[in-house]
């Protein structure tokens, strides 16, 4: 493993067992991350995202999710394998996460300062005092008065409770922070403070970043590199520059004709055809190959091999693997 790499996951399979079937989440996924990089994981609802970062804290859920095979290595370390009691040391320490809904991830029954010192005392050898003056430190850093440390979430807006989220998951200065659609529910302004905050806070404590989400602007704000996620699968992986420039992927085209251009006066936008497929019968071959304008016969047979385009490009897709190809029947 490379000495630049802080996460490489390989070969990621995770399942949920349930009585209407196999929900195959995430399959056979193979992604890395560099120390410092921010990574942005794009897809549709149903992709296999929040998922992904579940089995990254080995948090999926217990019945009736299970990772069925394959590595997740942090600094070489793979925690597939691990204890639940080394994995708890992990969490929050090493790896961190903010989840989608500032509200639901805080205690409202606990003053924020209280939230953010419990972190702080489980992975750190200080005092009760030494930790909540620490958590007080961590307020002040996300722009929150640390007068209101005493203050109980529902006391807080939105864009405030992100902000005391955010300030719990970077307490213990962790190597890995996943951010799993921090924004979707702040409006435009807070939004763009938010990421600002995020960015620099990233930059202080050179903190690997993994942003999920299914905004294309936030990933050219704030990534380096770009992930894009269909059906439990990685099927495109670039510098963000690069992907934006020359996508190749038909589904990431597909991204990107379905955003308005300012530049174009068009009446329409050009959707991609269909849905995304039912996760308990993904289709045969390459499941995009149904909603795929450029499919051919064998996409509905083969499974597409990862195809290296250039050294930090590569694409999951029969038409670059070098496969001759017969369009399919109309």
């Amino acid at each position: 493993m490379d000495v630049n790499t802080l996460l490489k996951i390989n070969n990621l399979t995770i399942h949920y067992l349930t009585e209407e079937g196999v929900v195959r989440a995430v399959n056979d996924l193979c992604l890395s991350l560099g120390r410092g990089e921010t990574l942005g994981l794009v897809g549709e609802t149903g992709a296999g995202k929040t998922t992904t970062a579940l089995g990254l804290l080995r948090l999926v859920p217990d019945p009736p999710g299970k990772i069925i095979s394959g590595e997740i290595l942090l600094d070489g370390k793979n925690i597939v394998t691990v204890t639940e009691a080394e994995m708890r040391k992990i969490r929050g320490f090493e790896i961190s996460m903010i989840f989608q809904d500032p509200m639901t991830s805080l205690n409202p029954v606990i003053p924020v300062r209280d939230q953010i010192a419990e972190v702080i005392l489980l992975h750190e050898k200080m005092s009760a005092a030494e930790a909540l003056k620490k958590a007080d430190e961590m307020l002040g850093k996300v722009g929150i008065d640390p007068v209101r440390g005493g203050e109980y979430p529902h006391q807080f807006s939105g864009g405030m409770r992100q902000r005391v989220v955010i300030a719990i998951a970077l307490a213990c200065n962790p190597r890995l922070l996943i951010a799993d659609e921090p924004t979707t529910a702040l409006d435009v302004t807070i939004q763009a403070q938010v990421l600002q905050l995020m960015r620099s806070l990233k930059t202080e404590y050179n903190t690997a970043m993994i942003m999920i989400t299914h905004d294309l602007g936030i990933v050219a704000d704030i990534c380096d590199k770009v992930a894009i996620m269909y059906a439990g699968n990685i099927v495109e992986y670039a510098e963000k520059r690069e992907l934006y420039k020359n996508p190749k992927h038909p589904y990431t085209i597909g991204l990107f004709n379905s955003l308005p251009d300012i530049k174009l006066e068009v009446d329409n936008l050009k959707p991609i055809k269909g849905l995304m497929p039912d996760p308990r019968a993904l289709p045969s071959g390459c499941p995009f190959h149904p909603r795929c304008d450029m499919a051919k016969s064998e996409c509905a047979q083969s499974e597409p091999p990862n195809v290296t385009i250039s050294e930090n490009h590569s694409v999951r897709c029969l038409l670059f693997s070098g496969i001759p190809t017969e369009v399919k029947d109309a």
